[in-house]
């Protein structure tokens, strides 16, 4: 009888332990964590205003306390009514005068309208959770596109994501993300 030669297959469980690695590694590696934003542009020194005055008017104060406690322009809020006040306030629809004010403005594409100048200030205390900081952040992102889309579906009767660049640009001149952040800080002491 013929021996019939063996294939060394030593090695294949190793071989194969590495492929399994380098699967299980390089398929987690696309996991995007924390959030898209762009930065402002510095402004020019000539366009500096020091001790620039505020309407109070035009502030909407989003604070997160240590204990994850939300507070709305001083008043105690749960996290589920903090979109619709976004929106009421930076749209304000109804020319309320306690929300921000509006200037008209023209813009290619959707012709002259009124655009609130009102920014949203978010602070936190150093002991905010992450997430109750994403939480707020995600409600406050949610206003913006709500309006964006409300507006897109108006003039262009397409959700804004489908819109061409052009006319998102025009979108965003009405509604541009304001939201300034202030440092963290210890807002109860040092408990």
């Amino acid at each position: 009888m013929a021996k019939v030669p063996e294939i060394n297959a030593g090695s294949m469980a190793d071989i194969s332990f590495l492929m399994l690695i380098f699967f299980i590694v390089t398929a987690s590696m696309d996991t995007d964590t924390g959030l898209a934003r762009r930065l402002t542009a510095i402004p020019e020194k000539s366009e500096i205003k020091k001790n620039q005055e505020v309407n109070k008017r035009n502030v909407f104060i989003v604070l997160i306390d240590q204990r994850d406690r939300l507070l709305v322009n001083g008043q105690i809020a749960d996290i589920s009514v903090l979109r619709e006040r976004a929106k009421d306030f930076i749209a304000n629809p109804n020319d309320d005068p306690s929300f921000p004010t509006k200037k008209t403005k023209t813009i290619a594409l959707l012709g002259t309208v009124k655009v609130p100048e009102g920014v949203i200030s978010l602070q936190n205390d150093r002991r905010t959770t992450y997430k109750a900081y994403i939480n707020v952040q995600n409600e406050l992102m949610a206003a913006y596109n709500e309006l964006r889309d409300q507006m897109a579906k108006q003039y262009f009767g397409k959700n804004y994501k489908d819109l061409l660049t052009e006319q998102q640009d025009a979108i965003k001149e009405v509604y541009p993300q304001r939201i300034s952040e202030a440092e963290p800080k210890n807002m109860g002491g040092n408990n």
